[in-house]
C-alpha cells in the first residue's frame, strides 16, 4: 500500500488497506497476507536481543558512573539523572537495534514490495542478491535516517516506559 505508485504499471492500484488486503488474498492467498514475515520475525528477535542487551548493559554502566553523593543527596537531580540514563540508554539501544537488523530489513522490505510472488521469500537469498549487487552499502540503504529516528524514539520509549512502571510502584533494580 505505501509503495503503490512508485512504479508506473502499478499506480494506485489500491484504494484503501482493507482493499489491499482483499486482492493480495484474491492473488497470492493467505500466504500473501504474510510475505516478509519470517525476515520481519529474524529482524524482531536478533533486534531485541541487541536492544535489550544494550539498554541493560548502558544503563548499569551509567548508572554505577554517575552514582555518587553529589547525586543521592538531591531529589531533584536524582530525578534528571534518571531522566539522562533513560535517554542515552534507550537512544543507543534504539540504535544498535537498527545497526544490527537494518540489512534484514532491507530483505524484508524487498520480498513485501515484489510484484513477482514466484520471487524468492527466503530473507538470507535475498540479502545474498542484495550484497552481491550493491556491497554492504547495499544492505545498509537508509541507515542514516534510520540512526537519525532512531535515537529520539527509543529515547522517548524507554524514559516513558521507566516512568509508567515508576508511577505504577514497579520496582526495577
Amino acid at each position: 500500500m505505501q509503495v503503490q505508485g512508485k512504479d508506473v504499471m502499478y499506480a494506485t492500484q489500491y484504494s484503501s488497506p482493507l482493499d489491499c488486503a482483499v486482492k493480495t488474498l484474491q492473488r497470492e492467498g493467505v500466504r500473501g497476507i504474510f510475505r516478509g514475515g519470517l525476515a520481519t520475525l529474524y529482524r524482531e528477535a536478533i533486534g531485541n536481543a541487541v536492544f535489550f542487551c544494550t539498554y541493560e548493559y548502558s544503563r548499569y554502566w551509567m548508572h554505577n558512573y554517575i552514582d555518587s553523593r553529589q547525586f543521592s543527596s538531591n531529589s531533584g537531580l536524582v530525578v534528571a539523572k534518571d531522566i539522562g540514563i533513560g535517554i542515552m540508554s534507550g537512544g543507543l539501544s534504539g540504535m544498535a537495534f537498527w545497526t544490527a537488523t537494518l540489512p534484514m530489513d532491507v530483505a524484508k522490505t524487498i520480498i513485501q514490495t515484489d510484484h513477482n510472488p514466484q520471487s524468492s521469500r527466503n530473507p538470507f537469498r535475498v540479502l545474498n542478491m542484495v550484497y552481491r549487487r550493491a556491497g554492504l552499502a547495499g544492505c545498509y540503504a537508509g541507515l542514516g535516517p534510520t540512526l537519525a529516528r532512531a535515537f529520539p524514539a527509543n529515547a522517548a520509549a524507554i524514559v516513558a516506559w521507566e516512568y509508567s512502571a515508576k508511577i505504577l510502584g514497579i520496582r526495577r533494580e
